[in-house]
């Protein structure tokens, strides 16, 4: 069952648990995957409420994204097993299927084709209507040097050398899933 919400009226959950993390989750050719984010914000771009999320070029997510042009995020409200963000945000979707491992349950998108995970119950649709690379460059050295140390391979989990894409997408639908 999904109680809906308006997303603003959850923004400050929304953005308290991101800097710990929440599921960023797509599905693509037949594929379901997640991955735990910690940058994101929540806003209005173009008269919409968007979340934009911030993934690695060389993220198995990334092509997910780029297939699908949607995703869900799904935010933890109370009490949750905080081994589903560590192990979600250290393993990839190319090489295991979280949603198994995990034994997530997953509750079919509404709007989307990726699903709400019942586990981090607050959910946001979202359908992507721009995207952007980074540029390194633009950055202040500081910046480069903590987030894109260029020493660091693209497949290290932490800091690594590949910049990040910006995903804008439209919250077309927020739900609280429930039992």
């Amino acid at each position: 069952m999904k109680k809906y919400v308006n997303v603003f009226d959850y923004a400050k959950e929304i953005m308290q648990a991101l800097p710990k993390g929440v599921l960023l989750t797509t599905k693509a050719d037949g594929k379901v995957n997640t991955m735990t984010i910690g940058w994101g914000t929540l806003g209005i771009e173009w008269a919409k409420p968007v979340f934009i999320t911030f993934v690695r070029e060389h993220r198995f997510t990334r092509s997910q994204l780029d297939t699908s042009g949607e995703f869900t995020v799904n935010i933890p409200l109370g009490e949750f097993n905080k081994k589903i963000l560590g192990y979600c945000g250290t393993h990839s979707g190319k090489d295991t299927d979280k949603i198994a491992d995990l034994d997530l349950t997953l509750e079919d998108g509404e709007k989307v084709a990726a699903p709400a995970i019942r586990e981090l119950p607050l959910t946001l649709e979202c359908k992507i209507i721009y995207k952007q690379k980074q540029e390194l460059s633009a950055l202040p050295p500081e910046i480069q040097r903590q987030s894109y140390p260029q020493d660091v391979d693209s497949s290290y989990c932490g800091s690594n050398k590949d910049i990040h894409i910006a995903y804008y997408g439209e919250i077309v639908n927020a739900y609280i899933v429930v039992e």
